[in-house]
């Protein structure tokens, strides 16, 4: 059995439905064309009486009338209406991305991670997102309807659920504690990631730096970091190591040097 849907403009594709809405407007509509209604409930009364008593009419060449037809072979074959209201479903497709969560309505939800790089169906509603691949829902979460970031623990990986722990704000407490610039850098990378989850690794790096030196030196170690505009973890290492940070500081290059000094000689020393 196969579903062949009508053509648009071919009335001969479905020619009973057209009988049908013809004896309407012939039975109906036709009758009430002089008519004036001044209320919808006034109008929908009139027209069921009307209905009534059309499906009442005999057939010309069956037996009985539409509504004997209609309770011997359609009711019994109707089933109740679904306890839930029809709602209305966005699908797309997408691809997750390497942070193992997908993006949609500028909010991202997260999949499992082995799904990466995967191409999925995400069906939306007003208060649900579900992520199919390939017709089996692999994830589901609550529709937020606002920027921001939705992450269940069971889809991440062994090594961030370790570090679910952690917030950008415990993050910051810690970076506090060495010194303000320390701070600054951390801040940074938090804030240059889309998700700041992403820069929890490297935020940890650093503040664990403490163990192999002292929080002075490195709070000079991300002055400088932050001087130079270096935003990666090795290049503070390569600073600690190199003992960069136990140099003087330099003046900038732009400073301006004292014009006057007694050895330095003016334009009248000159012929």
């Amino acid at each position: 059995m196969a579903i062949l849907p009508a053509r648009p403009y071919k009335p001969k594709d479905k020619s009973k439905a057209e009988v049908g809405v013809q004896i309407v407007e012939r039975w109906i509509l036709a009758r009430l064309r002089h008519h004036t209604f001044f209320t919808l409930a006034e109008a929908n009364q009139c027209i069921r009486s009307l209905l009534e008593e059309l499906n009442s009419r005999p057939f010309r060449r069956l037996p009985d009338n539409r509504q004997t037809a209609f309770e011997t072979l359609d009711q019994p074959a109707l089933r109740p209406l679904p306890k839930q209201p029809y709602e209305y479903v966005e699908i797309r497709r997408c691809r997750v991305n390497i942070d193992y969560h997908i993006e949609f309505d500028q909010h991202h939800y997260s999949v499992p991670h082995q799904y990466v790089g995967e191409q999925v169906e995400v069906q939306a509603s007003d208060h649900l997102v579900q992520v199919h691949f390939r017709q089996r829902q692999v994830a589901s979460h609550p529709r937020r309807h606002r920027p921001g970031t939705t992450t269940e623990a069971g889809h991440m990986p062994a090594r961030h659920r370790k570090q679910q722990q952690w917030t950008p704000g415990r993050l910051k407490s810690w970076a506090r504690d060495i010194g303000p610039d320390t701070l600054i850098w951390v801040s940074d990378r938090l804030a240059e990631r889309e998700h700041p989850e992403q820069a929890y690794r490297v935020c940890l790096g650093l503040l664990n730096l403490t163990r192999e030196y002292p929080s002075q030196r490195l709070n000079a170690g991300c002055r400088i970091a932050n001087r130079e505009g270096l935003n990666r973890l090795k290049h503070i290492k390569a600073i600690l190591r190199s003992n960069r940070d136990k140099l003087p500081e330099q003046l900038p290059l732009n400073a301006e040097l004292p014009q006057h000094h007694e050895n330095i000689r003016g334009p009248k020393s000159f012929h």
